[in-house]
């Protein structure tokens, strides 16, 4: 069963799930670490994306029966149908790390990315890359993965692109590793029941955009180019 955060108030139990897993915990002990090095920093995320994704798609991913021959006869089985594979999309750089070991708990996907840069002043973010479909159908299921929700200005830009390109947001799963209220709240007001799944919720955001204590910036940390 997941957790629902209720530390957040502005979420409700449909919305945003924290995934009770010792090993879930055991990995954001390591990424918080500001000890931890580059490659161990970037396993540990890549591993709380298997698990965060597996918990994300427990009842999210279409299915299909059928019949195989094993060793000793036919059986009944059921897979993931590899007709409707679930849209992915990383939020360059750093969601790609979320996705390292994903194709083990994604057995039909189609990945789709989005990079973005966020002004270190401003705090606004601006777009660098966008390889999404020119439409998607209200009945393609998607998965977007960041590991830092502080803002919310990133992803709320993610949003609208794929929500405007005809995605349905109880279709859409969001992925990450750190969330702070003020993206929470953000994403909750524009679409209500959007789910998101994090390893935890940070209570707070600085006056530079980080999520405190959070676990820095996870794009620098993940590729070692730590400034």
């Amino acid at each position: 069963q997941e957790k629902c955060d209720t530390s957040f108030t502005a979420c409700t139990c449909t919305q945003v799930y924290v995934p009770p897993h010792p090993l879930v915990k055991h990995w954001l002990a390591v990424a918080r670490n500001a000890a931890t090095p580059s490659p161990i920093f970037r396993n540990a995320l890549a591993e709380l994306g298997r698990i965060l994704i597996y918990e994300a798609v427990r009842e999210f991913l279409p299915t299909v029966d059928g019949v195989v021959d094993t060793p000793m006869g036919p059986a009944e089985v059921t897979c993931v149908d590899p007709m409707q594979p679930v849209k992915v999309v990383p939020i360059l750089r750093a969601g790609l790390v979320l996705l390292e070991q994903a194709s083990t708990v994604l057995p039909a996907s189609e990945t789709y990315h989005l990079g973005y840069v966020r002004d270190d002043d401003t705090l606004k973010a601006a777009s660098y890359l966008n390889k999404l479909p020119k439409q998607f159908t209200s009945d393609d299921l998607l998965l977007i993965a960041d590991p830092m929700l502080a803002t919310g200005g990133t992803m709320m830009q993610a949003l609208q692109e794929i929500v405007s390109r005809g995605a349905d947001p109880a279709n859409i799963r969001i992925v990450s590793v750190v969330a702070a209220p003020p993206a929470l709240k953000l994403m909750a007001d524009t679409y209500p029941g959007l789910k998101v799944y994090t390893a935890i919720i940070d209570a707070e955001v600085n006056d530079k955009g980080y999520i405190i204590p959070g676990l820095g910036d996870a794009g620098d940390r993940a590729f070692g180019t730590s400034r």
